[in-house]
């Protein structure tokens, strides 16, 4: 360079730079750290690749490494490789020609391209620049690898110019020094700088050292992993390597349930792990985190683009090599490549389940209970997934068994055809699931708040199939036979029944309340409430939305025991009219006790008549 001193604008006419990168080139500072340290390794694989090509001549045990070095005293943070190196006119090039004429026409040719946060598609060779977000100063001091290569040193103070002379430094590499402006206060503590690096660059394949030059400290090993898991193959890593990889990396310490090894070459390159943990809480308390890396440096969590909103519940790393590590969301929503390696993962995943669910049922069975909202979920939002994986969605039945779909209606057909009888409650609903047991029919628990639109789904996937809860009608096995289908009334039963129902009415004093008198077999239950399937569900849905579906009219019906003593001795009108009203009340709390809707006056006088009625008894 014979020691020649240059000065110059960079090729875009604009007072400063600095607006530019901070408003449109990344939406957060730290992100100067993945850049520069991604160089880095970037200048390390380009003298690798140029040796391998005969270009360059390494040493037989050439060691490659980053330094990452803090001084905060003189405010400075430097990254320090041993790549490939650049020349003067190298740094001219790949630095210097910013290939726009200016802030404005920067903006308004690539404003169409942004996404929502402002970030820019893509690279256009902009990452070095990132520095400028938390420095008012960068220097680049830089020695090729070619033979006869002078050091190189470049000065820009985040305006439009810059200097360039002959540099001092003496082995192959670059060093990038960052001069932290006020803005950039936060980036020169120790703890946060590694934080940060371990963040972005925790699995990146050369190793990265920390120096903290004002402590007079530096790491004695690596503080990354650049041979993560998941570039390994899966037959070639033990049950106890995922399990510490899961712990280090997500730092749940809680056991995952199992895992499933991604490994893609053609037609697009991922590799990566998804980790099932347990998910036994509803949906609004679960976090899941699937980290998306592009050749193991860490782009972001949870891009729902690529990776499917319901796997967002999943813990896992995946890395897609051939994504650039800024890339902008309104790209992935409409790139083809993006689609495919989507629907790759939920294959793979529901192919994972279904293994499981047929080769080792009796595990899965434990499973259910853990990953049942994932699946669920899953099947709500992703139709192809349901296709791929339903006879790996199981019903879990209030005796503890486990049944498919057809599973279910095989051994239930025969008494309630297609229908799946189900509960929210084995507590509250007992005595309505203790006439199905005693009738043979199985009833399945679903008792979360996404079991309704699960249930709907269900029903308009499978032809035939619908759900009702076991309180939505009165069933023919509820039923005695003196109510069977080919029992006739006299008038006398009719007579009797309507002043029945009068009396009930009367005592309740609720205007509007349906009341209907039955035979059931069972002779110990005095009334039970039904509330149509429709009606329940509406009401739910209402509730998930937190908003008014429907007229609001809710189809509920009161149905008295014709066989207990109690309905029968008011039938009988010989009890005076206090009497009959307290009987009336207690019948009528009881069935509303098994809904779980008493208000807090309704419950205090239940237990008020309570005492009275046990007062009386031990008289």
């Amino acid at each position: 360079m014979e020691n020649q001193f240059e000065k110059g604008n960079l090729s875009i006419n604009s007072e400063n730079i600095l607006p530019i990168i901070k408003k449109w080139l990344y939406s957060s500072a730290d992100i100067f750290v993945r850049e520069l340290v991604s160089n880095a390794a970037d200048a390390i694989t380009k003298l690798n690749r140029l040796d391998s090509l005969g270009e360059a001549h390494l040493s037989e045990n050439e060691e490659f490494t980053i330094k990452i070095v803090l001084d905060k005293d003189a405010r400075t943070i430097k990254f320090i490789d041993n790549g490939v190196g650049m020349t003067a006119d190298e740094i001219k090039k790949y630095i210097n020609q910013i290939a726009f004429s200016g802030a404005t026409d920067f903006v308004n040719h690539y404003k169409e391209k942004m996404d929502a946060e402002g970030e820019i598609i893509g690279h256009f060779g902009l990452g070095f620049y990132s520095a400028f977000m938390v420095a008012d100063k960068v220097e680049i001091d830089s020695l090729s690898y070619r033979e006869g290569a002078e050091p190189a040193h470049w000065l820009c103070e985040g305006g439009i110019e810059f200097e360039i002379s002959k540099g001092k430094r003496n082995e192959r590499g670059t060093t990038v020094t960052l001069h932290i402006s006020e803005d950039g206060e936060e980036f020169l503590d120790d703890y946060n700088l590694r934080r940060i690096a371990k963040k972005y660059c925790g699995f990146i394949p050369v190793d990265i050292f920390f120096e903290n030059a004002a402590a007079k400290t530096h790491d004695k090993e690596p503080m990354n992993d650049k041979n993560p898991l998941w570039l390994k193959k899966a037959s070639d890593v033990t049950d106890e390597e995922y399990k510490k990889f899961y712990h280090q990396v997500f730092m749940d310490y809680n056991e995952p349930l199992f895992w499933i090894h991604l490994n893609m070459d053609y037609p697009f390159r991922l590799k990566g792990i998804l980790y099932f943990p347990r998910l036994k809480h509803e949906l609004d308390s679960i976090e899941g985190q699937v980290k998306l890396f592009s050749n193991q440096v860490f782009v972001a969590d949870n891009i729902k683009e690529v990776i499917p909103e319901f796997l967002l519940l999943l813990k896992g790393v995946m890395d897609c090599p051939d994504l650039p590590l800024n890339v902008s969301r309104s790209f992935l929503q409409s790139d083809g490549y993006v689609e495919k390696l989507s629907g790759y993962i939920v294959r793979k995943v529901a192919d994972k389940l279904m293994s499981l669910s047929q080769n080792n049922r009796e595990q899965y069975n434990v499973y259910w209970d853990d990953i049942n909202q994932f699946i669920k979920y899953g099947c709500v939002r992703e139709s192809d997934f349901y296709d791929k994986c339903r006879d790996a969605v199981l019903y879990k039945s209030t005796k503890g068994e486990f049944f498919t779909l057809k599973e279910y209606i095989e051994r239930n057909e025969e008494k309630v055809g297609k229908k799946i009888v189900y509960a929210n409650s084995a507590q509250r609903q007992s005595q309505y699931i203790r006439m199905f047991e005693e009738n043979d029919v199985d009833v399945v628990l679903l008792t979360t708040r996404l079991d309704a639109p699960f249930t709907t789904h269900i029903e308009g996937f499978e032809e035939g199939v619908s759900f009702a809860r076991i309180d939505s009608e009165l069933s023919d096995i509820m039923k005695s036979e003196k109510d069977g289908k080919d029992a006739k009334e006299t008038k006398e039963e009719k007579d009797r029944k309507k002043g029945l129902i009068t009396i009930f009415k009367e005592a309740i004093g609720i205007k509007g309340l349906n009341v209907e008198v039955q035979s059931f077999k069972s002779e110990n239950i005095p009334a039970m409430i039904f509330l149509s399937e429709e009606s329940r569900r509406v009401q739910e849905m209402s509730k998930i939305f937190n908003m008014k579906i429907g007229d609001g009219k809710v189809d509920e019906k009161l149905i008295l025991n014709d066989t207990n003593e109690l309905v029968k001795l008011l039938s009988e009108g010989n009890l005076d009219k206090d009497d009959a009203r307290i009987v009336c009340e207690h019948i009528w709390d009881m069935a509303s006790l098994s809904q779980g809707h008493l208000s807090p006056e309704r419950m205090e006088k239940f237990i008020e008549r309570n005492t009275v009625i046990l007062r009386e008894f031990v008289r």
